[in-house]
């Protein structure tokens, strides 16, 4: 009868056809979402149990390679602190603290959740708040 141009949808099959097309990609962009909420979760609430697979003695390099580059640093004479900001300490979203890592002569001495202040000496302390 029509030969080889039959093979054309009706409407209604087209409008059904793009339907489910628009909800399977609805479906793959959720999929991406949720998977990629949970990576960014996961990786950021890591940082307060990694605070304590940290020992002292161990290098800068051991520390960065631990934690990941620190949000800020300073430095005055062989002292060093890297700060880690606004960090998960556990995986509820409000649970939050700064950490730091205090290192004298290239190794780490203090580390932890709180505050660096520096006492009479010019040297950095951790003020511990948790």
């Amino acid at each position: 009868m029509c030969g080889t141009f039959c093979s054309f949808m009706s409407a209604t099959e087209w409008i059904r056809s793009s339907q489910a097309f628009e909800m399977r990609r609805i479906g793959q962009i959720s999929s991406v979402f949720v998977l990629a909420s949970l990576t960014l979760l996961v990786a950021s609430c890591v940082t307060g149990e990694k605070m304590s697979s940290l020992s002292p003695g161990m290098t800068k390099d051991q520390v960065i390679s631990l934690l990941g580059h620190p949000d800020g640093y300073q430095a005055e004479g062989d002292s060093e602190v890297l700060r880690y900001t606004n960090k998960l300490v556990s995986g509820w979203s409000w649970d939050r603290a700064d950490y730091y890592a205090i290192l004298r002569g290239g190794k780490l001495v203090e580390y932890g959740a709180g505050q660096v202040r520096q006492d009479q000496n010019h040297k950095f302390i951790l003020v511990k708040t948790l």
